[in-house]
């Protein structure tokens, strides 16, 4: 189904000053008629003034008055309860979290409060106040140090190496049980390596930009041998949409009992870059855009690190069932996404000096 034909509904993105949930958010503006209520606590993990100018991009795309902001957490069960009475929400798409595989080995306790007690208070709400589809972010951590890949959704997934991953795949057991025990169709995406413009200072690619800026030096991590699935964030908002059109079917078991209405899809690119294909792609992209200049000795700015505790030295994903039941398969070549982060990097910080 295209996302123009469909009816009008009431959607609640979370995190929606967030990343994926900002664009997310602009999606649904531009091309449906849904009232969309964002909610994010618009908190310090990285500069919040990102975060006011994907808030920014969202007011612009608002032509007509479908999009209403909330300050909030997640933890605020009384606040939750109160915008799903009043807005009865047909939709839920959960994307606020705590992010960081790193942050979470300085700062556990971020992990429990958002991960899993804001999780838990967006169940209890979509169990008392019964909605058609909760979409939600899992994560390619859950994955952890397994040697296979690419991975599969069918892959064991019990050895986290980060307390990040723990809380992901934790999500993913407790929508399994509310969507058993109370009929909540539930799909979960397990998000890899998303990038793109606006995103996240914490990731490699913008820490990079920001380090070789002042001269710096970049560490890359397991002396190079890195491979990620980099996914750029147009093309996981629109795997996020067409999974939201499509909620899993509350069917009944052989015991008479209702059967668990929920799923877990992997959602990446599929083809995974060698990390040091990815940062000549990268350098040379912020030469040609004018983030760094022409010339710029980046031999003398980088080094080879070993692995960081918590980190993988592969992320791959099996995107097959995803394209199997919602034909899709991502088209955003990695030098053209990055190209649309240097552009965006640059009118944001300015030209160099």
């Amino acid at each position: 189904m295209k996302l123009e034909q469909r009816k009008k509904r009431t959607v609640l993105v979370t995190g929606a000053a967030g990343f994926i949930g900002a664009f997310l958010c602009r999606r649904l503006l531009e091309t449906t008629d849904d009232i969309v209520v964002g909610l994010d606590n618009l908190n310090n993990y990285y500069d919040p003034g990102i975060k006011e100018a994907r808030l920014a991009m969202l007011r612009e795309a608002d032509r007509d008055g479908r999009f209403t902001f909330v300050r909030g957490d997640l933890c605020d069960a009384a606040l939750l309860e109160r915008l799903f009475a009043e807005h009865e929400f047909e939709m839920v798409v959960n994307l606020a979290a705590q992010a960081g595989v790193r942050y979470s080995i300085e700062n556990p306790k971020a992990y429990i409060e958002s991960n899993l007690v804001g999780f838990f208070n967006v169940l209890e709400c979509c169990r008392h106040h019964p909605v058609k589809h909760l979409v939600y972010a899992s994560s390619s951590s859950v994955y952890g140090g397994n040697e296979k890949v690419p991975f599969s959704e069918a892959d064991n997934v019990d050895s986290p190496v980060s307390l990040y991953a723990a809380t992901k795949k934790s999500n993913e057991l407790m929508a399994n049980a509310y969507s058993k025990l109370y009929s909540i169709p539930a799909t979960g995406l397990r998000f890899f390596t998303v990038y793109g413009p606006m995103g996240r200072p914490d990731m490699a690619y913008f820490k990079f930009a920001k380090t070789l800026r002042v001269g710096g030096t970049i560490k890359i991590y397991n002396m190079g041998n890195c491979k990620r699935d980099f996914t750029y964030v147009d093309d996981i908002v629109e795997g996020i949409c067409r999974v939201m059109d499509n909620p899993p079917e509350v069917t009944t078991g052989a015991d008479g009992l209702p059967t668990p209405a929920a799923r877990v899809y992997n959602i990446g690119h599929g083809d995974p870059n060698d990390l040091l294909d990815f940062v000549a792609t990268l350098q040379r992209v912020f030469v040609e855009e004018g983030v760094l200049p022409e010339g710029y000795a980046f031999e003398a700015h980088r080094v080879l690190v070993p692995m960081q505790p918590g980190d993988v030295p592969v992320t791959y994903a099996d995107t097959s069932a995803l394209q199997r039941d919602f034909d899709y398969k991502p088209q955003t070549p990695l030098e053209d996404g990055l190209r649309a982060f240097a552009k965006w990097y640059r009118g944001y910080y300015g030209a160099i000096a």
